[in-house]
């Protein structure tokens, strides 16, 4: 007899990994492979933090924490939205997750019930689209556009036939880079808060920004929910911490469900996290020279030919139309790697419709790896 296999795994992968995978295996050939398909730092956590960590290693049992963390990290997260935002936020309001993923994860279970449909921008960050699915919610598509800058907006919403229950917005985006002004994001807020639509924000990219400082949902509106990662500009990937702000009304649901599915977030970074917030010096310093790393591109990728270019405001990232070349841009990543040894992710894992144009390009790494891509590519006759 063949046993059931659950439907709920029968998502896309998330093509990135599969082209590190291919990337890696071409690497371990003794290829050159210049990566820039991986959307994390290029630099590893401020040595306070693993100080921190081996202290913690010596005096501490490292068991569990609260499912919500460790009071501490939570009081140091609060304090930050009033250093960055000027907000008073209570740290009560403050859950400590295992990456931001698990914090969508909360967000989406606390907050939408099985068959909810959920606006998502197209393109977007591909695993919003993939969790939902796997949750029983529904992924709705609002498509945007180079003219929108690829963000939602009111009319977008306005003209979406069938209501929704929930908005996703991220500001900065991924794989985009393009931001929401402050006054569109308060539009946004306030049509959601009169529509009745759950608004969630990604702002995992905020601290990286060129020009403008992000602004937080949180701003507009209290109910919310937030969700960020010491991933990104705090360059702690792989340690797999985060958090959410959360609205009190749904603090209890996700404590239970944290409990339940999580048990707590990895104590180790919890304590190497609440010494982060004191390097903003040297993170800072991360953002000069990824700023340094995008003003190669935007300069080198039209002279290669790739002079359709999302503005890229904040992120690490280059979102590329290359429709001038090929209609497949799966096909046109792997010919990019074998022939060039420039590993990048093909659109199509951020929006399924019209990916098939895009690439994208991540320039996090060192600035000699998008130095010398950006020579290769130059000279690569596609």
């Amino acid at each position: 007899m063949v046993l059931k296999v659950a439907k709920r795994g029968a998502i896309p992968p998330f093509i990135v990994m599969d082209v590190l995978r291919a990337a890696n295996e071409r690497e371990a050939t003794g290829e050159s492979v210049l990566h820039l398909e991986v959307g994390q730092p290029g630099t590893g956590a401020p040595e306070p933090v693993i100080e921190a960590a081996r202290a913690a290693l010596v005096a501490e049992p490292l068991g569990y924490t609260e499912a919500l963390g460790l009071p501490a990290l939570r009081e140091r997260i609060a304090a930050y939205y009033g250093t960055r935002y000027g907000l008073d936020l209570a740290p009560a309001r403050i859950v400590v997750t295992t990456g931001a993923s698990g914090g969508f994860v909360l967000g989406f279970l606390s907050a939408f019930e099985p068959g909810d449909r959920i606006g998502i921008a197209e393109p977007s960050y591909p695993a919003y689209r993939n969790i939902l699915v796997a949750l029983d919610l529904e992924p709705v598509p609002i498509r945007t556009s180079l003219e929108n800058r690829f963000q939602p907006t009111v009319d977008l919403l306005e003209a979406h036939e069938g209501g929704l229950d929930g908005l996703i917005v991220a500001s900065p985006s991924n794989p985009t880079g393009t931001m929401l002004g402050s006054d569109e994001l308060g539009r946004l807020a306030a049509h959601c808060r009169e529509h009745g639509i759950r608004l969630l924000s990604d702002e995992i990219y905020h601290g990286i920004t060129y020009g403008k400082a992000a602004t937080t949902a949180l701003a507009f509106d209290p109910e919310a929910i937030v969700v960020n990662s010491f991933s990104k500009y705090f360059s702690m990937t792989g340690w797999r911490i985060g958090w959410m702000a959360v609205p009190e009304s749904l603090l209890r649901s996700i404590e239970c469900l944290a409990q339940n599915l999580f048990i707590s977030p990895p104590t180790l970074s919890q304590h190497g996290a609440q010494c982060v917030f004191d390097c903003t010096q040297e993170l800072d310093a991360h953002v000069a020279a990824y700023a340094k790393n995008r003003d190669l591109l935007l300069e080198a990728l039209p002279k290669a030919g790739f002079d359709k270019i999302a503005p890229a405001d904040g992120a690490f990232y280059l979102y590329v139309d290359v429709s001038q070349f090929s209609d497949d841009s799966e096909n046109f990543c792997r010919r990019m790697l074998a022939e060039t040894g420039v590993a990048a992710t093909p659109g199509i894992d951020f929006d399924p419709v019209e990916g098939n144009r895009y690439i994208r390009f991540s320039f996090a790494g060192s600035h000699a790896t998008i130095a010398e891509a950006a020579r290769r590519l130059m000279a690569w006759q596609h």
